[in-house]
């Protein structure tokens, strides 16, 4: 339970942190952390799509924010 509770903010995390990077979202922290959240998996399918393990730690965090980052820019494409 606490390890699902840990990826859960780890994954709000990363869409808080990818809205940032992605300047002009507007989205706001909830809708980011739940984009960070689904991103987490988005993240996790295209790392291993590409070849690369990532194992725990900075690597999943990395793919959280990558994965959050696709989908916000999906949403972006979306809301025009």
């Amino acid at each position: 339970m606490i390890n699902f509770i840990i990826w859960i903010l780890l994954g709000a995390f990363a869409g808080w942190v990818a809205g940032r990077l992605m300047k002009g979202s507007g989205y706001g922290l909830p809708v980011n952390a739940v984009l960070g959240i689904l991103g987490s998996f988005v993240g996790g399918w295209l790392f291993s799509f590409i070849g690369l393990n990532i194992a725990g730690g900075l690597g999943s965090f990395i793919a959280a924010v990558v994965g959050a980052m696709a989908i916000i820019g999906v949403a972006n494409l979306l809301k025009r």
